[in-house]
């Protein structure tokens, strides 16, 4: 019994402090389980918003001295309308179509990505298959539904934007068949019936006098004198009677 005393000499003591100030370490208890979750929180990165296919590489089928293409789908996996923007350490040798844009969720879209190829140092083809120093860094940002995509909400709302990934260009032999080549292509066919369809939604622009019927124009300055001299005519036969 004597070792058992002394081997918890503080439990008596323990007892009459939680009779006293049982709030005290009621708190002290609360207060240390409710930080661990947000130091959790604060470490885990986070969520991303759009799934990329590819996901870690732009692929470019290599031809010296020519613009080529690569293609990527941008699928939003999160439950709220996200808006996406691409940037470029190349900007000069490459751009994006559309270089940004806003997914309702569940949504997904092709963009095409171009680039000029510059000429190697001694005609060799050091290029293919390996990294270039290009790269591209896809953002993301919550978006509440209706809101038009425009480059300045990117900058209004920093605090708010992921970035979703950092692409790094990779050269393919154009001549030798690949699995990644035929993916290519097939991408940049999609993105190709893509952007047909939505050329098609947007009605055609209006120019020039408008055509009703067949050869029918309609002329609005001529419908307004007549209305004017058929207004004149009136008045002249009130006046007279």
């Amino acid at each position: 019994m004597a070792i058992t005393d002394r081997q918890n000499p503080n439990a008596e003591e323990k007892k009459k402090l939680f009779k006293l100030c049982p709030f005290f370490w009621q708190r002290r208890t609360t207060t240390a389980s409710s930080s661990k979750p947000s130091f959790a929180r604060s470490i885990l990165p986070a969520r991303r918003r759009l799934r990329l296919d590819p996901s870690s590489y732009l692929y470019f089928p290599y031809e010296a001295g020519k613009q080529v293409r690569s293609a990527i789908k941008l699928k939003n996996t999160s439950k709220s309308h996200t808006a996406f923007k691409f940037q470029t350490t190349a900007p000069k040798s490459c751009y994006m179509r559309p270089p940004g844009g806003v997914l309702a969720p569940g949504e997904s879209v092709f963009a095409t990505v171009f680039k000029f190829v510059e000429h190697p140092e001694n005609n060799e083809k050091h290029k293919l298959n390996k990294k270039s120093k290009a790269k591209f860094k896809i953002m993301s940002l919550k978006v509440k539904p209706g809101v038009e995509f425009v480059p300045e909400l990117f900058d209004e709302q920093k605090d708010q934007v992921i970035v979703e990934r950092v692409l790094r260009v990779i050269f393919l032999d154009a001549d030798r068949p690949s699995a990644a080549l035929e993916k290519l292509k097939r991408q940049l066919d999609e993105a190709e019936a893509e952007a047909a369809v939505e050329v098609r939604k947007k009605p055609p622009p209006e120019t020039g006098p408008r055509v009703v019927g067949e050869g029918l124009v309609i002329d609005e300055w001529k419908e307004r004198r007549e209305k004017y001299l058929a207004r004149q005519q009136v008045d002249s036969i009130d006046s007279s009677s």
